[in-house]
């Protein structure tokens, strides 16, 4: 269950808020002071904080500057006075994710909530989108762009540098033949012109290191009389 820590000092807004959060189906933890708001965030690690910005022991911009010094990045939905505009300011430019001015109605709080978890959500999705856009499947390969790793069957691959840049190009570009030219200049940028075998000899290496059998390859065909290839392989059954 989503998990929402309400810090406040007074204690009818947290029963308020504590009844109408519990409602909307949330799990509710409260404090009634700045360092007790932080030590519960610290243990429990709510999805949501609602803090409050004036509070006994630690305010509310002094809790959520520590909880963003130390690499805590729960949303923060910060309730503040009318007259404390410039709090309000500090308190965003630290790291709170929205703000609501009091009095407020519970149902708005809810509906913040809410919003905030959405967009949350979404970044969290937006993040694993690219983390998945840096990682290339083909078949039982798998080919982490940025860390330079290479995976068969989950285990890694050790690979010199030129085999990873040959396999990547050739992995970016499946189902397109290329000449030994055309892999020379591409991955050895003209350093070896005219020396064709040494592609030859690193698409031998990389066979032995992701072909079960070399000799009736699966990911990277030989065309004849021309080059390379790297096939659309389907995983394993």
């Amino acid at each position: 269950m989503t998990k929402i820590l309400v810090v406040d000092d007074e204690i009818s807004i947290v029963t308020l808020l504590e009844f109408n959060i519990n409602k909307a189906g949330f799990e509710v933890l409260t404090a009634t002071d700045g360092q007790m708001g932080y030590e519960l965030a610290v243990s429990e690690k709510p999805d949501l904080i609602v803090l409050d910005l004036m509070l006994p022991k630690m305010d509310g911009i002094e809790v959520t500057k520590k909880l963003r010094q130390d690499k805590y990045d729960f949303p923060i939905l910060m309730l503040t006075a009318k007259d404390e505009e410039l709090d309000k300011i500090i308190g965003l430019e630290l790291g709170a994710d929205d703000y609501l001015t009091k009095p407020f109605s519970p149902r708005e709080v809810v509906a913040r909530i809410k919003a905030i978890l959405r967009r949350v959500g979404k970044a969290d999705e937006a993040k694993e989108e690219e983390a998945n856009e840096n990682i290339l499947e083909i078949g039982d390969l798998k080919i982490h762009r940025d860390s330079y790793e290479v995976f068969m069957h989950g285990e890694q691959l050790e690979l010199t540098p030129k085999e990873f840049e040959l396999l990547l190009y050739l992995a970016n570009h499946r189902g397109k033949v290329f000449s030994r030219d055309q892999l020379l200049d591409a991955v050895w940028n003209y350093d070896y012109i005219g020396e064709t075998r040494i592609v030859d000899v690193h698409i031998s290496h990389l066979r032995d290191k992701i072909e079960l059998d070399t000799k009736q390859p699966r990911y990277i065909k030989t065309i004849r009389g021309f080059g390379y290839k790297m096939e659309n392989v389907k995983g394993e059954l």
